[in-house]
């Protein structure tokens, strides 16, 4: 058995745990597919995926958090990964996303990342969240909405990225309590 660097969070249908190597193979797959990644910075091959998953699971000893692997509860599948990510000269906070295609319209990247903003809120002392997102990216710029952000603007992120069109969505903590009061509220949950 792998040892697990960080938590594990657990959610109706989900769990969200830092990445081993028994992802590897279904992280590749999410790699290579073009459309998953439209806005994630593209295909990548076996070898950058591995150097991609390495760097999301190297920051959890480096940093005590990064993102999450997000399994199906029912399936045991590895169906992509999402939560706090932060690297050095990242403009803030961020709870981020990217779910394999199969995953998606199941409302998984709503139900995690509602999850991960939770624990890095509680745990981690977050004082905000934002999330960064491709212009032209309207399902997750309506996921943003939904977990209660709002845009603030263009930004830059630190080199390579620094020539994507990147606009920042975010909320701070009480804001999300809000949010998190009302939608319970409303949704009957």
């Amino acid at each position: 058995m792998p040892t697990i660097l960080g938590p594990t969070l657990t959610t109706d249908r989900l769990i969200l745990r830092p990445p081993v190597y028994a992802d590897f193979e279904a992280w590749v797959a999410f790699a290579a597919d073009p459309e998953v990644n439209r806005f994630l910075g593209g295909v990548q091959d076996r070898a950058a995926a591995w150097r991609g998953m390495a760097t999301i699971t190297g920051a959890w000893p480096l940093m005590g958090f990064s993102m999450f692997s997000v399994i199906e509860r029912t399936s045991g599948r590895w169906v992509g990964r999402l939560g706090p990510w932060q690297p050095e000269g990242w403009p803030s906070t961020e709870i981020g996303w990217g779910l394999a295609r199969e995953a998606w319209g199941k409302g998984y990247a709503l139900e995690g990342s509602s999850a991960a903003i939770d624990w890095a809120f509680a745990e981690l002392g977050w004082k905000e969240v934002i999330h960064c997102i491709d212009p032209q990216n309207v399902p997750s710029q309506n996921l943003a909405k939904r977990l209660g952000s709002t845009l603030r603007g263009p930004i830059q992120l630190p080199p390579p990225m620094d020539t994507w069109p990147i606009e920042v969505w975010g909320q701070t903590k009480e804001q999300w309590g809000i949010h998190r009061r009302n939608s319970v509220l409303t949704t009957g949950e």
